[in-house]
């Protein structure tokens, strides 16, 4: 607050309350969006995680799909990809913030070769801008690559789906951000697939989604699993 208060000291005549006010209520605002989000609600699913793993310890050195919904429902997962060892850590509704916050419980832990993260659109729908959003991938890599510095990284990205077809071009930006990243950043990728659910209009085809028109049915999965592919270890 000492930078608002000697940027409002600058200032003179009646509008100098009023713009410090604002200066502050915008740190204000966005400090409350770090550390007002509710972890705690994926807590069970992150213990029953925890449980298989002390049951069936997955593999060292697998490929770890981690995310919300879209991995959570990837049931077809270990068949789509015979040739590899895989771990889906799907929890939906999560965030790319949730990811990064369990990473010591659901990611550290089995020290996977590559990581495929599908995570942002419950971020967009909540109201972050894809630069927030982009700004909280960055902090994944970040995080993951301290500790695993060998790992992939792979955004697999985001897709218009007809239920949240007002957040498409936001979605787009999103993916573009992490496509310009990754091709400056070492051992980090991104997806080639984000019109993968698009007709020939360029609008969502619904005969890939279920009835919510949110997420993928088998045919979406199989598309989804085309996308993916290119980016396995060889």
């Amino acid at each position: 607050m000492a930078g608002l208060r000697f940027r409002a000291m600058k200032l003179n005549g009646p509008w100098t309350l009023t713009v410090f006010l604002i200066l502050a209520l915008a740190r204000t605002s966005t400090i409350g969006a770090e550390t007002n989000h509710n972890f705690a609600r994926w807590e069970k699913e992150i213990a029953a995680f925890e449980q298989m793993d002390r049951t069936n310890p997955p593999p060292k050195g697998a490929v770890l799909f981690i995310g919300s919904s879209t991995i959570r429902l990837w049931k077809t997962l270990a068949r789509d990809f015979p040739n590899h060892q895989v771990i889906n850590r799907g929890f939906g509704g999560s965030q790319i913030v949730d990811a990064t916050h369990f990473a010591e419980r659901i990611i550290f832990p089995y020290e996977p070769k590559v990581i495929f993260l599908r995570a942002g659109g419950n971020d967009l729908w909540a109201g972050k801008s894809p630069e927030q959003v982009f700004a909280e991938f960055k902090a994944f890599v970040t995080k993951v690559h301290a500790r695993l510095p060998e790992t992939e990284i792979v955004f697999i990205a985001l897709c218009p789906s007809v239920a949240r077809w007002a957040r498409a071009e936001q979605e787009k930006t999103l993916n573009t951000l992490v496509q310009q990243f990754a091709r400056q950043t070492p051992r980090v990728s991104c997806t080639e697939g984000d019109v993968m659910s698009l007709d020939a209009a360029g609008k969502p085809r619904p005969e890939l989604f279920v009835s919510d028109m949110l997420h993928f049915n088998a045919e979406g999965y199989k598309l989804l699993a085309e996308v993916v592919r290119p980016h396995l270890p060889k």
